[in-house]
């Protein structure tokens, strides 16, 4: 402003303004920082809690290639999968890179479903030995560069069980790999939770796990499966999966949708169980609008269809499998579980070409908006960062190289993400 510029307020109005909206800055920049633009895998990988052994990740991209062979090749896998003619042979070359390097991004080895009630003392010993093969694969340099343990929930029936394991598991690992080993991709997931109640005792269990474990504070962090309409709606007619992720004390890193639990709470048909039915983007809606912009990411759920059989079944289920991560994918899911070896050629083939999709247009409009260039479009800054979100999602998960990026916007990965996910200063640092 200048000094002839005439207002009719005075400083104590400002003043008067920012002091009741004081704690509305703070709820902004405590309960809604943003996303921190550091990589989501794009898929979960679960395994039997009792069938991981240190490099499980390498054989099940051998599986994954052997699957791919069996019908013909990469070449086959994009063309049944209606992959653009433009995108076919860099998403077939990046399909086969990823296959034979990262072929599992995200490691959960399950205690719950996955491994069943089988009595303590087996439980007991199949969580140290999976802690202990764990220790050893991070040893190898051959761990997925997430993975962690699901184990049962807190329900009364299975809670000690989940929290003895929990304990177990982390115990274990420390005590193999030091507090400084602990891999920084650690995840662990609560299950079925029902009430915001069962989120803060988690959150109290790590606390003090944190103490004995002598780990720094917040260290752990875990993510909530939404598999109960409960956490949807609550018996108040409150929206408790809303209210956990403020009651997490920031260790939230995710919610997940669980499919076939959440549909069968619903009565659904076993038949009409899916990721696409109605009641399934109701809950996802709702998840959706419940973690904006908390940083709390969103995974979608499985489908229990496994290719298998002969190669005609082979390829119809590779291109359900493909249909429904893509229809994740622009639903801004951007993360699913995978259940089978053989679900990794379509889940890295859809993805990649997704995010290849249009993706000169959006480089184009990126590089425009950077170097201020008003030819063809006229974004605004929120277009600029979802540009910005897409193309630093296509680089993180392998669909788009960092030379790419480098030629067509004229920016470095660390600069695009700064661009997509801006984060929003505490009112004692803002200058």
């Amino acid at each position: 402003m200048t000094e002839t510029s005439q207002t009719s307020l005075a400083a104590a109005d400002f003043a008067a303004a920012a002091e009741a909206l004081a704690p509305t800055d703070r709820l902004l920049a405590t309960s809604y920082p943003g996303d921190s633009g550091s990589r989501q895998p794009i898929h979960t990988v679960y395994v039997a809690g009792d069938r991981y052994a240190p490099g499980l990740a390498r054989e099940w991209g051998d599986a994954a290639l052997a699957a791919v062979d069996g019908v013909g090749g990469i070449e086959r896998l994009v063309a049944e999968l209606g992959i653009a003619d433009a995108d076919r042979t860099i998403v077939a070359e990046r399909v086969l890179v990823k296959l034979g390097s990262e072929p599992i991004e995200d490691l959960r080895i399950d205690f719950e479903d996955g491994f069943g009630d089988r009595g303590d003392a087996a439980e007991d010993a199949a969580v140290v030995a999976a802690a202990e093969a764990l220790a050893d694969d991070l040893a190898a340099g051959t761990a997925p560069p997430f993975v962690g343990i699901r184990f049962k929930c807190f329900e009364a029936d299975t809670r000690e069980r989940g929290i003895r394991t929990l304990d177990l598991f982390l115990t274990t690992l420390v005590s193999r790999t030091g507090a400084a080993g602990l891999p920084e991709g650690l995840v662990l997931t609560l299950p079925k939770v029902t009430t915001v109640a069962q989120v803060e005792v988690m959150v109290g269990l790590l606390e003090r796990l944190e103490g004995a474990l002598e780990l720094a504070q917040g260290r752990l962090g875990f993510e909530v499966q939404v598999e109960t309409p409960q956490l949807i709606i609550g018996a108040g007619g409150t929206i408790p999966v809303a209210e956990l992720l403020h009651r997490g004390a920031g260790r939230i890193t995710g919610l997940h949708y669980g499919t076939y639990d959440y549909s069968a709470s619903l009565g659904i048909a076993a038949a009409q169980q899916s990721m696409e039915h109605p009641a399934a983007d109701f809950a996802k809606q709702v998840m959706q609008v419940a973690v904006a912009g908390t940083g709390v990411r969103l995974s979608d759920g499985s489908t229990n269809v496994v290719p298998a059989g002969d190669e005609a079944s082979t390829i119809a289920v590779w291109q359900l499998h493909g249909r429904l991560v893509r229809r994740s994918l622009e639903r801004a899911y951007y993360q699913g579980w995978d259940l089978h070896p053989a679900h990794l050629p379509s889940r890295f083939a859809a993805s990649y070409a997704f995010f290849r999709d249009g993706v000169e247009q959006v480089a184009t409009r990126l590089r425009n908006y950077v170097e201020q260039n008003t030819d063809g479009f006229l974004d605004e800054p929120a277009t600029a960062r979802a540009l910005a979100g897409f193309l630093a999602r296509g680089v993180q998960s392998g669909a788009v190289s960092s030379e790419e990026l480098a030629d067509r916007v004229g920016i470095g990965e660390s600069e695009l993400v700064a661009l997509a996910y801006p984060r929003r200063d505490t009112p004692a640092t803002k200058e």
